[in-house]
């Protein structure tokens, strides 16, 4: 049997590393305001804020420090980075299960976040590894990995939680990640390329000139979180106004899974295919495509016609995410790279924040309808702003 070359077998070591990661994270999502209220919040105005601060807190801190460690990974590897998150994340969620007040909850959420970055490290240490021209098919078969994870670690959560109770989830959750760590550890091996001396050798380029550079990828990220995210709070409320059965939670549940399921199918086919014609036309057609997505969603009679469009919105959201990854390592130089990747994730992040706001705000304000019509408007505007950007227009580089 022919041994995997170093950038597959890393590949599918770390796609089990970053599928135990986010599916270890997401088992807490199903009951964090359950455990809320068992921890003596029992107002419900109360648990909403609660859950909503405790949610959010490790989102913001790990927007600010991804940045930071991508600056620490440039300069002594990305797999110490990789191992850092893992190792810290998994010990302050084991610490979680032993909380007895919301806001010591709130607080260890805060420090996780700071440690946060295992799945940017990841791709940016599969990036460093993978040669150019499999970098799209690489890059979007490492997310199914974290498709799969947060497709099934809901269920898995809601079901152990059930089974064992809030605290152990935690804990499990915590050595899921150390697991994680582990397998990176043991199994993954990190080549610096090039001396220190060639480094120095090497003309220097401006932070501030590839940070321009990349601006319009990392507005991309923000904007593609924005979108999947914006319809999240509302999707349920909407699948109430389309179905009117018995089987509610069921059908709100494959409403949300169908998406995942497509970005499973999406990111592998629309990666490599970004190998041939270049991740900027993939991605300029995947943000027009998904936004057209968010027709048959609009107009909708029925619960069929909502799982279609579901369904071809993550589809074509498949072909965005490796793309904009590619795009980082194409136009970063390699010295700058891990800080690059974790200047994206971070825009990512905010775009996990503001989108859900936007949603409900938006639905508040007008009408639930009108949160896909913005959504579809702000995807657009970005396709025409990523296809005419003078910076993403480098003859050097096919993009």
């Amino acid at each position: 049997m022919k041994a995997l070359e170093p950038w597959k077998r890393t590949l599918w070591i770390l796609w089990v590393s970053t599928f135990l990661a986010v599916a270890g994270t997401s088992l807490i999502v199903p009951f964090l305001p359950l455990f809320v209220q068992d921890l003596g919040v029992h107002k419900l105005s109360a648990v909403e804020q609660w859950s909503g601060w405790i949610f959010a807190a490790q989102m913001l801190t790990a927007a600010i420090f991804q940045p930071i460690w991508g600056g620490v990974a440039d300069r002594y590897g990305r797999k110490p980075m990789l191992l850092r998150a893992g190792i810290g994340m998994g010990t302050m969620t084991i610490l979680m299960g032993f909380v007895t007040a919301p806001w010591q909850l709130l607080a260890l959420r805060f420090v996780n976040g700071v440690f946060a970055g295992f799945i940017s490290m990841a791709i940016s240490l599969q990036a460093s590894v993978t040669p150019k021209e499999y970098s799209g098919r690489a890059l979007g078969t490492l997310q199914t990995g974290q498709v799969a994870g947060a497709l099934i670690g809901p269920l898995i959560g809601g079901a152990l939680a059930e089974a064992v109770g809030f605290r152990w989830v935690f804990i499990l959750t915590g050595m899921l990640l150390l697991l994680a760590s582990f397998i990176v550890w043991i199994y993954v091996h990190e080549q610096r390329s090039g001396s220190h001396a060639a480094k120095r050798d090497k003309p220097k380029v401006s932070k501030k000139h590839v940070m321009g550079l990349l601006l319009p990828v990392f507005i991309a990220s923000l904007v593609t979180q924005l979108g999947m995210m914006s319809i999240q709070p509302i999707l349920t409320i909407y699948t109430t106004l389309l179905y009117k059965g018995s089987h509610l939670e069921f059908i709100a549940g494959l409403v949300v899974a169908c998406t995942g399921i497509a970005n499973l199918i999406g990111s592998p086919i629309l990666g490599k295919l970004s190998d041939v014609v270049g991740p900027k036309k993939i991605l300029v057609i995947s943000l027009i495509l998904s936004a057209i997505s968010f027709l048959p969603q609009v107009f909708a009679n029925g619960i069929p016609m909502l799982m279609v469009g579901r369904f071809l919105l993550g589809l074509f959201v498949g072909g965005m995410l490796p793309s904009l990854a590619v795009l980082v390592k194409k136009l970063a130089p390699e010295e700058m790279q891990a800080q690059a990747y974790g200047i994206n994730s971070s825009f990512q992040f905010l775009g996990n924040l503001l989108g859900p706001v936007l949603g409900s705000t938006v639905a508040a304000t007008w009408d639930i309808h009108d949160v896909f019509y913005v959504t579809m408007a702000i995807l657009l505007l970005n396709a025409v702003y990523i296809q005419w950007n003078k910076q993403l227009k480098n003859p050097d580089i096919k993009i």
